[in-house]
């Protein structure tokens, strides 16, 4: 069986791990555009800030992938798919497969302002990226980044360390809404303007301001914030080009049914282009579950996804947060209980819905986020205890 992996991103490299772990036969060729090894994208911010060396960005080494018989082809990309033959297309030449598991991720969203081809405007999503952006950070000290989502506010934080001027702008009127509710926004805005990053809400990007060069940036309303480099973190976009010229279901992403198969049963999908049951996910989870699971069906397995608990852990600008499920719920349709320690930094928060918890956010504190990750998980009943679930002292053995 040969089996041909599109991307060696994560879900690609865990796709090709998961089917050498699981058959020691399987011929597996992995195609890559990018010239690097395997590098987990969050390794970016901190190589940025000057905090983890070269030779610790990438996950696996060439040797690894020689023992584990996995074919990696770097600077080879795949440019077309051809499901009726079984075959893609690499470099003017064709490629035959049994199955294809396409992981070829997302690309970087920039909206259309007017002079965003100007010099000085960056995104940060491979690692040329990160590479072209320290080189300008040398001689370029005033920065701002538009988008204060997860990865804008980690670049912000990751600039900063080298001791730039940072500023955020964001479109929406809190910072990340579909992670925070408005009181723990406004909190971890607090603390991140303690950092000295400023924080600008509810603006939105209409010009770059400069001749060939990026002086500034210019917003709806006539707001002007002068600036010598900008970086653009204003989200992704499935990348599903080929699969469209292929024929394949698509809608926002690349549809897929509950094995993980295309439209095209011998044809698989996992990472940042699948789209399940109406859901793009985005995140590491998701992709880690989905190319465990999409390799295993590959080899017959017939294992269902049943989706992934929208969660993300992670440090934003030094300050632990987690993420849970639905923390936005609508009105009237869940309890909800918080507890705010202002001067700490810390919020938690969690929704319940018939007497299980559906979501929480957990910021400024580790302490409980594994036990409250898995009520949710198991969807244990806690209706016997939640108005003392956020207690610093709860004992979380009781469930």
């Amino acid at each position: 069986m040969r089996v041909i992996i599109v991307g060696n991103g994560l879900a690609g490299t865990i796709g090709a791990k998961t089917l050498r772990e699981l058959d020691a036969g399987v011929e597996i060729e992995v195609f890559a555009e990018e010239k690097y090894l395997y590098y987990p994208r969050p390794n970016l911010i901190e190589f940025l800030a000057g905090k983890l060396a070269w030779e610790r960005l990438f996950a696996f080494n060439q040797e690894w992938y020689q023992e584990q018989k996995i074919a990696l082809h770097l600077e080879k990309a795949v440019s077309k798919i051809f499901p009726d033959s079984k075959q893609v297309e690499v470099g003017g030449a064709k490629e035959r497969y049994d199955f294809l598991l396409l992981a070829n991720g997302s690309l970087a969203f920039i909206p259309p302002f007017k002079g965003v081809e100007k010099k000085g405007i960056f995104t940060l999503r491979t690692l040329d990226d990160a590479l072209g952006i320290r080189d300008e950070v040398k001689n370029h000290r005033r920065i701002v980044v538009v988008g204060g989502g997860l990865l804008g506010l980690e670049t912000a934080r990751a600039l900063k360390s080298t001791d730039a001027e940072v500023e955020v702008v964001e479109f929406f009127d809190r910072l990340l809404p579909r992670q925070l509710d408005r009181p723990g926004a406004e909190l971890l805005k607090n603390q991140i303007e303690k950092t000295g990053i400023k924080v600008h809400l509810g603006l939105t990007t209409e010009e770059i301001v400069g001749q060939d060069e990026l002086r500034g940036l210019r917003f709806k309303g006539g707001k002007e914030i002068e600036a010598d480099l900008s970086i653009v973190a204003a989200g992704v976009k499935p990348n599903i080009r080929m699969a469209k010229e292929a024929g394949l279901e698509t809608n926002h992403g690349l549809v897929v049914n509950d094995y993980l198969q295309s439209s095209r049963p011998e044809i698989f999908a996992a990472g940042d282009a699948v789209e399940h049951r109406t859901k793009i996910y985005g995140i590491i989870p998701a992709s880690f579950n989905q190319a465990r699971i999409a390799a295993r069906n590959i080899l017959g397995k017939k294992e269902r996804y049943e989706g992934t608990v929208l969660s993300n852990t992670l440090k934003v600008v030094g300050i632990e947060l987690t993420s849970i499920g639905v923390v936005n719920p609508e009105e009237g349709s869940s309890e909800e209980f918080s507890k705010v320690k202002k001067e700490e930094g810390v919020y938690k928060k969690i929704v319940i819905q018939e007497g299980k918890v559906v979501g929480a956010i957990w910021m400024g504190v580790k302490k409980g986020v594994n036990e409250i990750s898995r009520i949710i998980t198991e969807r244990i009943n806690v209706e016997r205890w939640k108005d003392s679930l956020l207690e610093d002292d709860f004992d979380f053995r009781l469930l």
